[in-house]
């Protein structure tokens, strides 16, 4: 594997593949040993075991968001994986989402950030029309945290919203009460097609027993009062009870047993082949320096079916590479940037890693051309920025950036994003960003996103934080100075890391590098489900 050669020598591959192993497996065990032994002893099972017994054995499951909320919310203790378990996976041979409350963290209760990873899950089911199953097990909104979670456009009430544009679209939904679903939570399930309960771990009730006695003075227990039994021999609210988690899940299967076939959007698809080379042969000519150059297309040959690629417009626009190729069987358009410095034909250099306006121009076309040929687009970054300076803006770098950004934000075709480096600024933007709504990005463990490099932003900031101090009367030494560009250079350095993004969801998650073709593969799969209706429609170019 390679190391780098800069400032942290020791950091090689097996280190970062490490680092995510162990903090995957540390997100896993939820609010940990002794809250997953308390469910055990109540007769449940927590929900990344509800998952595994619910998909089909021996299928894959790709999950979203596993490190959402990772070094938030510490001072409440923390909340691993935003206290819900989310991802794409297959129930009786069909693709779905699936989202299930973790009850070890906080006995499921929604963060600001487990809203915006089940609408995020929602979104995908949306986006792709997959069906979607719900395992529910939530204490409600973390009350401490209400004003952040309840009443905006994007906060826990938007989730009801699309239940209902779900069931208008057709999108098939079905709910499992296996334990608390409690206050505005309880529409969830019953807003979806079918709502099945576990008998005595399941209950669903606006206000719970104390709320109630304190409102009206009623004194009656969450039994009788939200039980199986209540809602499915005397309300109606609920479908069919179950003795245990296992009989509920079953109970799914067999309702996803019978789900009818969906029309296709009709993504080509052959079979699929391996690489040309192994992730190990790819990983060895990636290096983790990230200002040493080095050839996409030693990358590309690692991901793409037979290391096969149908390049477009190869001698123009060399800092993106736009080609044709399948993984895993599927057609796929990719863009790509290009981190060696390359040579156009009137024998100037172009660094790696930053847009021209040729390459701009390229993409645009590129994008245009996969979108008439209904082939889906793949952006893989890692990319500096747009180039700066008098020549790049006497040559319309705006413009052509904009054409760019314009054919990539209107495509009809589904995007997916892969970020393996850098992803700084507008760069981020034109390859196509979470702004621009691929259908899933995700970053490998060398992914840096911001607005500039560590390097460069410490600089300005010292810059602005040295004048500022000169301005107020202060005199800053040579010792003092060197001292507050490693604190201000260590900060952004934790910003750009890609669980800082994955924390947020910016990102929908770190994968090791084995895993991308899995992701990408799937995500086609998923969008496969969803035929295109709207008509790719630039509006107005720039020229």
């Amino acid at each position: 594997m390679n190391t780098t050669t800069g400032s942290t020598p020791a950091l090689n591959f097996d280190s970062l593949l490490k680092e995510l192993k162990s903090k995957y497996e540390s997100v896993k065990k939820g609010g940990g040993e002794k809250r997953i032994a308390k469910e055990h002893e109540k007769g449940k099972l927590t929900a990344r075991e509800r998952i595994d017994y619910l998909i089909d054995e021996g299928s894959d499951f790709l999950e979203i968001g596993a490190f959402a909320a990772d070094g938030l919310y510490e001072e409440e203790g923390g909340c691993p994986s935003a206290g819900v378990v989310t991802g794409i996976g297959y129930v009786s041979g069909k693709m779905c989402v699936l989202v299930a409350n973790d009850a070890t963290v906080k006995a499921g209760a929604w963060f600001p950030m487990t809203a915006k990873k089940n609408l995020r899950a929602q979104e995908i089911a949306m986006e792709n029309r997959l069906p979607i199953i719900y395992l529910v097990d939530s204490a409600g909104v973390f009350l401490p945290m209400q004003n952040e979670i309840f009443p905006d456009k994007e906060h826990f009430g938007r989730q009801f919203r699309n239940n209902a544009k779900m069931s208008a679209m057709g999108i098939v939904q079905v709910a499992a009460i296996m334990g608390s679903c409690v206050a505005g939570g309880a529409y969830l399930p019953i807003m979806s097609d079918e709502a099945m309960i576990v008998d005595k771990t399941g209950t669903i009730f606006l206000a719970g027993s104390y709320l109630v006695k304190a409102a009206i003075g009623e004194q009656v227990d969450n039994e009788t009062l939200g039980g199986a039994t209540t809602h499915c021999e005397i309300s109606g609210v609920t479908d069919n009870k179950y003795d245990s988690d296992q009989e509920c899940l079953d109970a799914i299967r067999r309702i996803f047993d019978k789900i009818g076939a969906y029309e296709k959007a009709g993504f080509d698809r052959k079979e699929s082949k391996e690489p040309a080379i192994s992730v190990e042969e790819m990983l060895g000519k990636f290096p983790l320096d990230r200002v040493k150059p080095y050839d996409m297309m030693d990358v590309l040959k690692g991901l793409v079916d037979g290391g096969e690629l149908d390049e477009y417009k190869k001698d123009y626009g060399k800092t993106l590479i736009c080609a044709t190729a399948r993984i895993d069987g599927w057609a796929v358009g990719i863009i790509a940037n290009q981190r060696k410095v390359v040579k156009n034909a009137k024998g100037e250099m172009q660094m790696g890693g930053v847009i021209y306006s040729d390459s701009a121009d390229k993409a645009a076309r590129f994008i245009m051309n996969c979108n008439q040929r209904k082939i889906p687009l793949v952006f893989i970054q890692d990319v500096s920025g747009f180039m700066v300076g008098s020549k790049a803006e006497h040559g319309g770098i705006i413009k052509d950036g904009a054409k760019m950004v314009n054919a990539m934000a209107n495509s009809v075709v589904p995007k997916f994003t892969l970020i393996i480096g850098n992803s700084y600024g507008a760069g981020n933007y034109a390859m196509c960003g979470k702004a621009y709504d691929p259908r899933l990005i995700y970053s490998w463990p060398t992914a840096q996103m911001a607005v500039m490099s560590g390097a460069s932003a410490a600089k300005t900031l010292l810059q602005i934080k040295v004048s500022a101090l000169k301005k107020a009367g202060k005199e800053i030494s040579p010792e003092d100075e060197k001292a507050l560009l490693e604190e201000i250079t260590n900060k952004y350095n934790e910003e750009l890391s890609p669980y800082y993004a994955a924390a947020r969801l910016w990102v929908d998650g770190v994968i090791d590098p084995a895993e991308t073709r899995k992701v990408i593969s799937m995500g086609i799969e998923s969008a496969n489900h969803a035929p295109i209706v709207d008509r790719f429609n630039v509006g107005v170019i720039q020229t």
